[in-house]
């Protein structure tokens, strides 16, 4: 039997040891929190601060990106929606009342569709599922199913010259130039929801800005801009190009969502507008008549067509500057377009010529040049990258 003496102390031994074992945890706790709360190397460690969020018009998909509006069109970076449609070029003549469609590997039109009279621009819809060609005189809006190649029922819609979706979805926008208005419609059956008349003459084109509340419509006949409340599909700010017989056409937002360019085939350049602020915009001079803006794949260049000298300009976005000018052998009149998939090509209608252009956009050599109809004009390249579209010849984002 153990002496009570010999029990106490190792009791009092054991009762140490586990209080010291006790104080070492606690030490090495201690040690770690403060390891975590400096670093590996000492330094009080930084959390990172959290990406900005865009309040972006109610039901607008998120912005992916604030400081890249087309972080979605990344080459080949297709929708689930069109990956299986097959790459085609579809060119509107306006004075043939056709369709051309090309083949991109071949470089060879390989159907011609019938459609309304003067058929301006073929707008991918909001959803991507269909293609929309605007036939401004003929009143009418013929829908294309990009899988197909069908053409479906023409759908009645007065002075369509251009179209355009809002960001949420919601609507259709009808660019009624010679009516002086803008037209909400339902993105589907293009039933009117509201009209908007406007003040200035020949609203044609637009670009929303990155939250998606408010876009900027260029007025092409009487050398204006507009700037309208997208949800309240309002105009809410108005004003005159500072140029003697302004033109606008083209409008496109900047990577980083602060800058609005507009192209001017009467002035010659793009105009360069902070369009949260609408104060006078500074004018780029390009080339003779600027009409069509495009951005590529890595959203670090915009290409300007300048369809009066048959020359395209590109925009560095990241130098803010113009670096390169390439011209098209034998001339032409570049007009719009859009950019291959892949990046790789440039596709433009050649308006008086017609023709249409692809041209390498890693070297601006001219790879084709295809006849087509009279009067080739809003050309789209589909499918392209992207979730959703804005409309015109094909913004998406």
């Amino acid at each position: 039997m153990t002496p009570r003496r010999t029990r106490t102390t190792a009791a009092l031994i054991a009762a140490a040891t586990v209080l010291a074992a006790l104080a070492g945890c606690g030490t090495d706790a201690k040690k770690q929190r403060a390891t975590e709360a400096l670093g590996t190397h000492g330094v009080k460690a930084v959390k990172p601060k959290p990406k900005p969020v865009v309040q972006s018009l109610p039901g607008m998909p998120p912005v992916l990106d604030p400081k890249d509006l087309y972080a979605a069109d990344r080459p080949n970076k297709l929708s689930p929606v069109v990956k299986d449609f097959p790459s085609r070029i579809y060119v509107p003549n306006s004075e043939s009342d056709t369709v051309s469609v090309i083949d991109p590997k071949t470089y060879e039109v390989i159907e011609t569709i019938p459609v309304g009279s003067q058929p301006q621009h073929v707008v991918p819809s909001w959803d991507m599922k269909t293609l929309w060609v605007n036939n401004d005189k003929g009143n009418t809006l013929t829908p294309i199913d990009p899988k197909t190649g069908n053409a479906g029922k023409t759908v009645e819609v007065h002075d369509p010259y251009n179209l355009y979706f809002t960001p949420d979805g919601k609507y259709a926008i009808v660019m009624a130039s010679l009516d002086r208005e803008l037209v909400f419609r339902d993105p589907h059956t293009m039933k009117p929801l509201k009209t908007v008349p406007v003040s200035c003459y020949g609203v044609n084109h637009a670009d929303f800005s990155a939250d998606g509340r408010y876009f900027i419509v260029s007025c092409e006949f009487s050398g204006e801009l507009l700037k309208v409340d997208t949800a309240k599909m309002k105009v809410v700010a108005q004003e005159r190009l500072p140029f003697a017989g302004a033109m606008p056409q083209d409008v496109k937002i900047s990577p980083d969502g602060k800058t609005f360019y507009i192209a001017d085939m009467k002035a010659n350049g793009v105009w360069i507008l902070d369009g949260k602020k609408f104060t006078t915009p500074k004018l780029l001079p390009t080339g003779k008549g600027a009409h069509g803006l495009y951005v590529s794949r890595d959203s670090r260049e915009m290409y300007i067509s300048n369809r009066d000298e048959g020359t395209i300009s590109i925009f560095d976005f990241t130098k803010n500057e113009l670096t390169k000018k390439w011209a098209l052998p034998a001339g032409g009149s570049p007009d719009m377009g859009g950019v291959s998939a892949d990046g790789k090509i440039l596709w433009l209608s050649g308006r008086y010529n017609a023709e249409v252009y692809a041209i390498d956009t890693r070297t601006g050599k001219q790879i084709a040049r295809i006849p087509v109809g009279s009067g080739p004009h809003g050309l789209a390249v589909y499918p392209q990258p992207g979730r959703y579209s804005l409309g015109h010849t094909g913004i998406f984002r």
